[in-house]
């Protein structure tokens, strides 16, 4: 074989070579024109997960779904279509398709958004038949959410459309997708939200699906949410929520002994139903624009008041620990506490004179004791300023002037002064205590929320620890997927032995104290009446409201099993309404009926409305 023969089989595999290399670069290498095939042949469909189902404490089913469908579209696949048509079929406007296009133009041209949401099976079924006239769109199934209560809204929380800031925060999100906003629907949204799957499928011409993709070999399954079992017991949540109509305020019942919330309710409220559905963005914004009864308000989790007398429990008990008051200590009330030159606390216990012990003084309320405690804590310090951060840490440790930390996604954290505070409002070292002397009664600058002072009734139903309160009970099916930090006491820093005298003097209260006209037949209940000032201004002048009414107890004492605080906000005295709230809440859980029939008929027929007419006049 001469040279030219040689050249000539030389150029002939180079040229091969050549050939077959860029065949493997386009085939292999260099996927661009595969995908720009797929693209034009082979489509991408998400398959949204149902949404895992939520029930209570007594496994009644409280949310499901309810299957719903979305109108899609791709920008980028958008040929000429018949306008009227795709309105007809989807019951849409033609400014409101327009908007729904450009908005999806903006958001990705690649990718799908939402043009028409929430269509229920009839309303979708003649469109899927056709959807092959509109290039660029699709249906898609979804799941919105069913409720079978119509109480625990502020639990439950609802979903609601993604937005960009969320889109961009988490790539699970697509346009159109919806997202817990609120209660148990955000906190434990990727618990509920599942894991979405893919399927991959081939279409003709028109856009219309023909088969699977290879046989589905790159699809995947979806996978559904976790089911929440909740710690709430419907029935009393839905009985709580009977005796605040007509009020403003809260109840929150809570078991003592793991921390769970049993109710949670706040007033007022709406059905949880409300907010599903295709008209869920308008009725939002009715709900948002009520700045008159504020339902999205969880007055429970973020109300945030003067606690008043339950709060001297806290006072009596630091006393206690600190050594500044014992058992046996006693002292003397003149129809109020004398502090300074002029200043005077009133106080209607009626001791006239004598001395006032430990329990009596619970039992009775007695200002003077109290005040006369507080101010011994933070005079047995070297200064105010010392004494008053030692008394701060103590109520840090009930959980007071902090965020509780629930597993719900709102709270407020109330207000618990310290010495800096002071020392910015009177000037370093310029202030005694005596100035701070409204400390001792739960007055002046201490604010609580409902949930708080609850947990404090459930630390002194368990002499000296709580678990932090909860709504979560299992997540499907299982205890031990639930954040350790719910199941972990946390200890108050008080000696257990020093609660015996607090809850002496609580049990009074029901015996023969303020909440005596309320006691329960059988039930021995230790509690603690509250009232605390309330002013408004109206037509210029600084005019006094009705007191919040508040109540703490938790019973039976002997095995504490639910622990139950309430507000009712310009109820008047703590005896007069919250009270007997209380005490049924308690009845109806520990007994599952009522016997006190009479307290029931009293709460039924009291209606604030008038005075809450009367204080929006005042704020105007």
């Amino acid at each position: 074989m001469n040279q030219k023969s040689w050249g000539f089989i030389f150029l002939i595999l180079t040229t091969a070579l050549i050939i077959i290399s860029r065949l493997f670069y386009l085939q292999i290498i260099d996927r661009e024109y595969k995908n720009l095939a797929m693209r034009n042949a082979v489509k991408k469909e998400y398959i949204i997960p149902e949404r895992g189902y939520i029930y209570d404490r007594n496994n009644n089913l409280l949310v499901s779904n309810l299957p719903v469908y979305d109108v899609m579209v791709i920008p980028k696949q958008l040929k000429a279509f018949d306008t009227l048509g795709l309105l007809k079929y989807t019951g849409m406007d033609k400014p409101a398709l327009l908007r729904a296009l450009k908005k999806a133009k903006a958001y990705s041209w690649n990718k799908a958004s939402l043009v028409v949401p929430k269509l229920y099976k009839n309303e979708v079924a003649f469109l899927q038949e056709k959807i092959y006239q509109f290039p660029g769109f699709f249906v898609q199934r979804r799941a919105i959410r069913q409720y079978h209560t119509n109480s625990a809204a502020n639990v439950l929380g609802f979903i609601r459309e993604v937005n960009e800031k969320e889109l961009k925060k988490d790539p699970f999100y697509l346009p159109g997708d919806l997202i817990g906003k609120a209660g148990v629907e955000k906190s434990y949204e990727k618990v509920l939200r599942g894991k979405k799957g893919v399927r991959y499928f081939l279409t003709d011409k028109f856009n219309r699906k023909i088969g699977s993709y290879k046989n589905g070999i790159y699809d995947t399954l979806a996978q559904v949410g976790k089911d929440l079992r909740l710690s709430i017991d419907i029935k009393l949540q839905a009985f709580g929520d009977s005796l605040m109509r007509g009020k403003r305020g809260a109840i929150i019942a809570i078991e003592p002994k793991t921390g769970e919330i049993l109710a949670l309710v706040t007033a007022p409220s709406y059905p949880p139903s409300y907010l599903s559905g295709r008209n869920s963005s308008k009725n939002f914004n009715k709900l948002f624009r009520d700045k008159k009864n504020n339902p999205l308000l969880d007055r429970g989790l973020q109300g945030e008041y003067p606690p008043g007398s339950p709060f001297k429990m806290l006072n009596g008990l630091i006393g206690l620990q600190e050594g500044v008051i014992k058992p046996q200590t006693y002292f003397i009330c003149n129809h109020g506490f004398y502090y300074g030159k002029h200043n005077h606390m009133f106080c209607h216990c009626g001791a006239s004179g004598r001395p006032v012990h430990l329990p009596w003084a619970i039992e009775k309320s007695c200002n003077t004791y109290f005040a006369k405690s507080y101010l011994n804590i933070i005079n047995h310090y070297s200064t105010p300023a010392e004494g008053l951060d030692i008394w701060h840490n103590y109520l840090t440790k009930f959980g007071l002037g902090q965020y509780l930390h629930t597993d719900l996604p709102v709270g407020s954290k109330g207000f618990i002064p310290d010495s800096h505070f002071y020392d910015r409002y009177y000037g370093k070292s310029k202030w005694s205590a005596s100035y701070t002397i409204s400390n001792g009664i739960g007055q002046g600058e201490i604010l609580t929320t409902p949930i708080q002072l609850a947990n404090v009734a459930a630390a002194i139903a368990n002499r000296g620890y709580y678990f932090t309160p909860h709504v979560i009970k299992e997540i499907d099916g299982k205890k031990t997927d639930i954040d350790s930090f719910y199941l972990t006491p946390k200890q108050t820093g008080i000696a257990s032995q020093n609660f015996d005298e607090i809850i002496k003097g609580m049990v009074n209260v029901y015996q023969k104290g303020t909440a005596q006209y309320s006691r329960l037949k059988d039930i021995v209940l230790a509690g603690k009446t509250g009232t605390s000032e309330n002013k408004a201004r109206v037509n210029g002048k600084i005019v006094k409201l009705p007191d919040h009414s508040i109540f703490m107890a938790f019973g039976p004492v002997n095995n504490p099993k639910i622990a139950v605080t309430v507000f009712v906000e310009n109820g008047g005295y703590g005896a007069t309404i919250a009270t007997p709230i209380a005490t049924l809440m308690i009845e109806k859980y520990l007994r599952g009926y009522i016997t006190r029939k009479d307290l029931l008929q009293r709460v039924l027929q009291t209606d604030l409305s008038k005075t809450y007419e009367m204080k929006q006049d005042g704020r105007q």
